[in-house]
């Protein structure tokens, strides 16, 4: 009898499954995770620099005061203190939640599946920044949506194509944004262009999803008011604590109104029936305690500030003429534009060869765009490993500048 293999039955998977390719970004992670190669690719937090002795003793405390809760399930909804230390930390940023209107993810990664679980049907348009992030793009295409990339600037999405889109047409389920410091590009939406979303949008009944991982590590500036407190009525609120407190605990949150709230509480017990008990009670512990939680971000937010210093400095030193970048006010990331007969994608292999990854910009399309651009990322890696690889890039971007003016170009 011959061997049974699943992969003889790969025509009876769901055809959803046929969109499901894996991320460029973990795609790297095996070559990057080197440690000849510096990483200038993953947007790993620096957890580090987080006080591991306060780090040990809250995870002490959550066991010996809260055992037989903390290991227990729980709810689909997440923990209510959680939830009540989740509303604080929005309010830092100006927007208003009802712990009641507010469901506890693993991570935001599943909040944004179970936003396309809820609202996605197979060839629904769904409108996304372009570039976005890949992490978006994943989790929505599981559920076979079309996409209508909305290209930015550096005052964020440009809302007039947006605009042009609707006005011909095009109806999306939803427009997706990370509009603070977003991943890939860096840039920060502009108040102007605030206003105008949010008003483009209630007008023509389009919700909108924002995405705020990167919102308190705002390096220089005042900040913008995020969209949900501009239109609390038409906008799901995404957060982590992944970026301020720590990926591991992989506790992120969605802000929406309940009818939504319900329904992604009903998604989520189907996938996962709750969210880890023990990570959410670590997580309030953590939060519960201002200084302790203040300080440690303050100490993040000054190391990124630097990293991300040094990484534009060197960039100005080692770019070639023709290249251009953004400056991001927070976050983790600059956002490279290269000369249009440089291609990304194929010049990472000789980048890993002289050490040093990063992100093709290809990565962050849904069209297929970006060849000649890419992500770099000054989260993780020491000051001295960021000059250095930003050094290597430059040089392999000067050779392939000079063979290229050597063949006529």
């Amino acid at each position: 009898m011959a061997e049974f293999s699943i992969d003889r039955f790969v025509d009876s998977y769901a055809a959803r499954t046929a969109r499901m390719t894996a991320s460029e970004v973990r795609a790297l992670f095996a070559v990057a995770s080197r440690p000849e190669v510096i990483s200038l690719a993953g947007g790993m937090p620096f957890v580090q620099a987080l006080p591991s002795a306060d780090v040990l003793a809250v995870a002490a405390e959550v066991l010996r005061d809260e055992h037989a809760v903390a290991l227990q399930y729980g709810g689909g909804q997440g923990e209510v203190h959680l939830r009540e230390r989740l509303a604080m930390l929005m309010a830092e940023e100006g927007v208003v939640g009802d712990p009641e209107d507010i469901i506890v993810t693993t991570g935001a990664q599943q909040a944004l599946d179970l936003v396309g679980k809820i609202f996605i049907d197979p060839g629904d348009l769904i409108a996304v920044e372009a570039p976005a992030y890949v992490g978006a793009l994943t989790a929505f295409g599981a559920y076979q949506p079309r996409y209508l990339p909305i290209d930015i600037d550096q005052d964020g999405m440009i809302v007039e194509r947006l605009e042009h889109a609707l006005l011909r047409g095009d109806r999306p389920k939803f427009v997706y944004t990370v509009p603070n410091f977003g991943n890939p590009a860096g840039v920060t939406m502009s108040y102007a262009r605030r206003q105008q979303l949010v008003a483009l949008c209630r007008e023509a009944s389009v919700p909108i999803v924002e995405d705020n991982p990167y919102g308190l590590l705002r390096f220089e500036g005042a900040a913008e008011p995020c969209l949900r407190s501009l239109d609390p009525a038409n906008v799901i609120y995404l957060g982590t604590v992944s970026k301020t407190f720590s990926p591991g605990v992989r506790v992120g949150w969605a802000l929406g109104e309940q009818s939504v709230i319900q329904r992604l509480v009903l998604a989520k017990e189907a996938a996962d029936l709750c969210s880890s008990n023990l990570n959410m009670a670590i997580t309030e512990r953590w939060f519960s305690d201002e200084a302790r939680w203040r300080g440690a971000l303050s100490d993040l937010v000054s190391l990124y500030r630097s990293r991300r210093d040094v990484m534009l400095e060197a960039l100005e030193e080692h770019m070639p003429a023709g290249a251009s970048w953004t400056s991001p006010a927070g976050g983790f990331y600059v956002w490279l534009t290269l000369p249009p007969w440089l291609n990304t994608k194929s010049l990472l292999a000789a980048a890993v060869e002289r050490r040093v990854a990063y992100v093709p910009g290809t990565a962050f399309y849904p069209d297929g765009r970006g060849a000649n651009m890419l992500r770099l990322a000054f989260c993780f890696p020491p000051e001295d490993r960021i000059r250095e690889g930003v050094a290597r890039l430059g040089a392999l971007l000067q050779e392939e500048e000079q063979l290229f003016r050597s063949l006529g170009g």
